[in-house]
């Protein structure tokens, strides 16, 4: 069976965005922002697991729709994490090159997923 790249790429990214978590409240004594890249950032992949079960191409894009709306406030935390210099910037720009290709992938999937 194919690799589905999407899921792959966002389950390892919530495995990443964990460990940020975990860094963010034991290293940095910061909970808010923890727990907002936390709950956003692990939803992105949520959200594509359930849209591979999805009942409907209607239901489908809709899934597909949120991981892209929770990738986009992931991105939107990095970078307030990024420009706080609350993280290393070389650090979370590993964090906003792999959700920038997640963004990148979803988008591509709707676009197609509209036109079929």
């Amino acid at each position: 069976m194919k690799e589905n790249i999407i899921k792959v790429k966002t389950y390892s990214f919530s495995l990443k965005i964990i460990k940020l978590y975990q860094y963010l409240t034991k290293e940095a004594n910061e909970f808010v922002l923890a727990k907002q890249i936390l709950r956003c950032g692990t939803s992105v992949g949520a959200n594509v697991e359930e849209a591979t079960g999805a009942q409907s191409k209607k239901d489908f894009i809709a899934r597909m729709h949120i991981s892209l709306k929770e990738a986009k406030e992931t991105h939107y935390w990095l970078r307030l994490l990024k420009d706080s210099e609350m993280v290393d910037s070389d650090t979370i720009s590993v964090y906003l090159q792999d959700c920038g290709e997640i963004i990148l992938i979803l988008v591509s999937i709707l676009k197609s997923s509209k036109s079929v």
